[in-house]
């Protein structure tokens, strides 16, 4: 398989391309992964702070009940997997699954163990260390954001609040969007993303192949043919014009069979002419 010059050019050029396009749309794929995962943690991490500025004024005048109703109507809203604010020891006070109302929210699972790993907890993360992916009770993938509600001078300030200035977290708002979204569009761009590298590497390999048949493949095949006739003692055929190098050393190689076939024809008539002087001879030495 690998014995002829058009194999042993093709397959090397084809795993290197091969590989090439594999490696690029990889790197392509994490990269652009990475980024719209990155936006759509940004796009949730947007929607919390709209969430916590939406409920503060009833935060500020401890509306309970319109804060609660403002928590379960925003939970009605498509896409949302969960609205829940808890305070700072844990416990869940509004949410917009009333079954969550009243529990105490685990601080070694993801999204609050990074706060929660050091004695002191934390009071402020980036938007990145606030989400976390998992899977809910349902078997959905959720892309949850927690936003701490900060201890602002009006909290502190107001007569129904008994929040001390030294307190900087009140509370923690925690959202969970549904990853489905994401995830679908990241299937999509993963599949057009092999289509594409298919077609690159079907035009390479291509193009690839057609210039080496045309500039090396046909040029040494016409080279053979006429090293060929050229050995067979055909000197009037046509050098082949594939290019400088090619007609050089076809040019070359005429001249080398010429000169031995010249020699060739020398060698033969010196030998016939010898043979026939010792004929002679001896028919001048006979009495």
């Amino acid at each position: 398989m690998l014995k002829s010059l058009s194999a042993r050019a093709i397959i090397p050029v084809t795993v290197a391309v091969t590989g090439f396009v594999v490696v690029c749309c990889l790197l392509l794929y994490t990269i652009l992964k990475t980024d719209i995962t990155n936006e759509a943690i940004k796009h949730a991490t947007n929607q919390a702070g709209t969430i916590v500025k939406s409920t503060r004024y009833a935060m500020l005048h401890d509306d309970r009940e319109t804060l609660l109703n403002i928590i379960k109507n925003i939970g009605t809203q498509e896409g949302l997997e969960h609205v829940r604010i808890f305070n700072k020891k844990g416990l869940i006070m509004f949410a917009s699954n009333s079954e969550e109302l009243g529990r105490f929210v685990d601080k070694n699972t993801a999204g609050c163990k990074e706060c929660h790993s050091t004695p002191v907890p934390s009071a402020a993360l980036g938007d990145m260390k606030q989400a976390r992916r998992f899977a809910n009770k349902r078997g959905a993938e959720v892309l949850a954001i927690t936003t701490p509600v900060y201890n602002e001078p009006e909290c502190f300030t107001a007569a129904c609040h008994v929040h001390p200035p030294g307190q900087k977290i009140l509370g923690t708002l925690d959202i969970g969007l549904s990853a489905s979204p994401l995830l679908n569009y990241l299937a999509i761009m993963q599949s057009r993303l092999m289509i594409f590298s298919i077609m690159v590497l079907l035009v390479t390999l291509g193009g690839v192949a057609a210039l080496l048949r045309r500039n090396v493949f046909i040029p040494i095949k016409s080279l053979a043919y006429f090293t060929n006739q050229a050995v067979n003692g055909r000197f009037d055929q046509a050098i082949p014009y594939c290019g400088q190098e090619i007609e050089q050393i076809a040019s070359n190689i005429r001249i080398m069979a010429g000169e031995l076939e010249n020699a060739r024809q020398e060698i033969a008539k010196g030998g016939s002419g010898s043979a026939d002087n010792r004929s002679h001879a001896r028919l001048e030495t006979k009495p």
